[in-house]
């Protein structure tokens, strides 16, 4: 099994979205990747690339390669990608979808 970086027990990804509706801040017992992306919904790049940086799983990696996607810094994305174990995104795919993705991989474990 793939070092995910998430270590939490299992939870939903409705549980992770509702987080993003009530609390001022991402529970500090979530993995620095999920926190990340917390920061990122709540439109805060920086914060969230702070996290996904400390963060040193695959997970953290592929949070960071989304960030810098998301950036528009495809070299560096790339470079994370590959960190990550993972593929560049396909062109088609949108920022929210891969967001969506990355989340429901880390939230639900």
């Amino acid at each position: 099994m793939k070092d995910t970086g998430a270590s939490l027990p299992q939870m939903s990804f409705v549980a992770f979205k509702g987080s993003l509706a009530r609390d001022s801040a991402p529970p500090t017992a979530w993995s620095g990747a999920l926190q990340a992306l917390w920061h990122d919904a709540k439109g805060d790049w920086h914060a969230a690339h702070d996290r996904a940086q400390e963060d040193h799983s695959t997970a953290g990696s592929w949070v960071h390669a989304y960030l810098h996607r998301k950036e528009g810094d495809l070299g560096n994305a790339a470079y994370w990608y590959a960190r990550a174990g993972r593929r560049s995104p396909p062109a088609g795919l949108g920022l929210a979808q891969e967001w969506e993705e990355i989340a429901r991989v880390l939230a639900e474990g």
